[in-house]
């Protein structure tokens, strides 16, 4: 292997009902379309080299998903990530590429910021359910997995939950829209999750399905901002330009 690459993604529109396997099938499948140069692992039954981190959940949109590919060669790194963007389907995009310098990705990603979207609900409802929940230390919430039933802590991960406006400013009245930073945790804490922990703290209840979006995911700053995670690559990534 003679480079790693780091990639942000995205996952819009219809293809945030893409699971992570599909998304990896369909990976692999532009990669080879594309004709990259990819490392492969030895052994009796090589793969390519590709690390994803932090996988969004089925039927969340994201603005801020990643991975990191090893080549066998040396590319331009624009080109490589046009090239790849050209073989996926609409909807998952592309959209950065840099040259991976010292560390690892996954420890930079520390939280995520989620902005959902829940139609029906007014402003002042979602205040005051997030006051109450706010005011608390911890809150348990059950989630059905494939093993059964599982208590988490939804509270405890919260950095902050905001009620957001719309992209004019101004108050939309038939919805409200939630700003929220996530601590990434185990088990991970996701939009559904807080929102089970607002009905049983505060009986908030959703008329309509709600629709949820990572903005972004990566270090968490001592404003409690969710920071770039590219930052250290970006000044190899020029070095090497």
């Amino acid at each position: 292997m003679v480079q790693r690459v780091r990639l942000r993604y995205t996952k819009r529109g219809r293809l945030r009902f893409t699971s992570h396997r599909d998304f990896a099938r369909a990976f692999e499948r532009a990669l080879r379309r594309a004709e990259v140069p990819m490392a492969y692992s030895a052994g009796f039954s090589p793969h390519p080299k590709i690390s994803y981190v932090g996988a969004a959940p089925t039927g969340v949109a994201s603005e801020g998903e990643y991975l990191e590919i090893g080549l066998a060669v040396a590319v331009d790194v624009e080109v490589l990530r046009q090239a790849i963007d050209d073989a996926l389907p609409a909807g998952l995009d592309v959209v950065e590429a840099v040259t991976a310098g010292p560390g690892s990705l996954a420890s930079r990603m520390e939280a995520s910021h989620w902005r959902v979207e829940l139609p029906g609900v007014s402003d002042d409802a979602l205040a005051a359910a997030l006051e109450a929940f706010l005011a608390l230390a911890e809150l348990p919430v059950e989630r059905l997995t494939k093993e059964g039933r599982r208590t988490l802590d939804a509270r405890g991960p919260v950095v902050s939950a905001v009620v957001s406006r719309g992209a004019d400013g101004s108050p939309d009245s038939g919805r409200a829209i939630l700003d929220m930073v996530v601590r990434q945790v185990t088990p991970t804490v996701r939009p559904d999750d807080v929102l089970a922990a607002l009905r049983v703290v505060a009986g908030l209840a959703l008329d309509a399905a709600p629709s949820a979006v990572r903005v972004a995911q990566g270090p968490l700053d001592d404003s409690g901002s969710v920071g770039d995670p590219f930052a250290p690559d970006r000044k190899v990534t020029q070095a090497l330009s």
